[in-house]
């Protein structure tokens, strides 16, 4: 039997309307590369929640989502400035540089959080032909470290990009958690605060597979579906894909897989905040904790419960919530860490 963890939001299954979707839209045939009603419907609803003229094209993996999106705006001569602990940075292989071709500048945080006062000293060599030209802002919300924006500071860094005659991207693999952590809808912390394109997940929030990058800017529409044909995410069945975002949307399954996640993470928080030999190093804003533990009860804890580390240097994990997430896999977690402390005689 696989075992339950914390190590992603990746490692849950698929939640059960999402199933029913996938069956549903498995009745006949249709047709192909997402010339279906299932794509079409599901393009309204995700107009119906980022305005209508929202650009929508669907793709396979949250690493896709993230290059198009970059790829619409930037071309090989650019730069793409982003946070140090950025997914496109750290987790995604250096796809960004091999398939763009362009430059990575990143900048150090303490939460994972670009401000414009951080980003304003790489605003430079604009018109040089020796420097790489600085195109487009990348942040994530939540953050790689759980943190959140807020809609004020994505406006501000909006603002900042525009005003130099850049892009702002919005990786939002978690973008439902971002939105139910903030009490708001994904419009206000997306097109509404300035964004042009956003990497809109779907993975880590219960779907089989599938993620959509949402084009806000005309100009970065254009010519976009050669290069997703071109990057190989014009996927020729994509009724599969495109019927679990209509399913996602109806009824606001997003928030309510997102604020359960959000909410198991909080009581997480809670728990482990008894017990002093654990030190929680980021606010728990979204569906993810971040802790440093004693290092001699790790392997033994991730043996029945996996996780991964985040900074193995100073015994820092990090613990991610899902929609299927538990009280009782928070209850029973914490009890093992406890007994485990009080057998080492921490």
């Amino acid at each position: 039997m696989n075992k339950r963890g914390f190590a992603s939001d990746n490692n849950s299954g698929v939640h059960p309307e999402i199933i029913k979707a996938i069956i549903s839209a498995n009745e006949g045939h249709t047709m192909s590369y997402g010339e279906d009603v299932y794509s079409e419907q599901a393009k309204a609803a995700i107009r119906k929640h980022f305005g209508e003229n929202t650009e929508v094209f669907f793709v396979l993996t949250g690493t896709a989502a993230n290059i198009l999106s970059l790829k619409s705006a930037v071309d090989s001569f650019n730069s793409v400035i982003c946070a140090e602990t950025a997914h496109i940075n750290v987790d995604e292989c250096a796809a960004p540089e091999k398939n763009i071709g362009c430059k990575i500048y990143t900048i150090p945080t303490p939460d994972g959080k670009l401000t414009p006062e951080l980003i304003k000293p790489h605003l430079h060599g604009f018109g040089s032909e020796h420097h790489a030209q600085p195109k487009i802002i990348s942040i994530s919300t939540p953050t790689e470290l759980g943190t959140v924006f807020s809609i004020d500071e994505i406006k501000a860094i909006a603002d900042l990009a525009h005003q130099n005659g850049m892009y702002l991207h919005i990786d939002g693999a978690r973008l439902a958690n971002a939105a139910a952590s903030l009490g708001t809808d994904m419009k206000s912390i997306t097109v509404d605060a300035g964004a042009d394109v956003v990497s809109l997940g779907g993975t880590k929030n219960g779907l089989m597979y599938g993620e959509a990058v949402l084009i806000f800017n005309k100009d970065l529409a254009l010519n976009f579906k050669y290069k997703q044909k071109q990057s190989m995410q014009l996927v020729s069945k994509m009724r599969f894909v495109s019927a679990q975002f209509e399913a996602y949307l109806k009824d606001n399954l997003w928030l309510r897989i997102a604020q359960h996640a959000n909410q198991m993470a909080a009581l997480l928080e809670h728990e482990i905040e008894q017990i002093p030999q654990i030190k929680i190093t980021q606010k728990v804003q979204s569906n993810g904790v971040f802790a440093i533990l004693p290092n001699s009860i790790i392997s033994e804890l991730q043996e029945k419960y996996p996780f991964y580390y985040w900074d193995e240097n100073i015994s820092e994990v990090r613990w991610l919530t899902s929609f299927d997430t538990t009280e009782d896999d928070i209850r029973n977690f914490v009890t093992l860490i406890k007994e485990l402390i009080r057998q080492k005689g921490l």
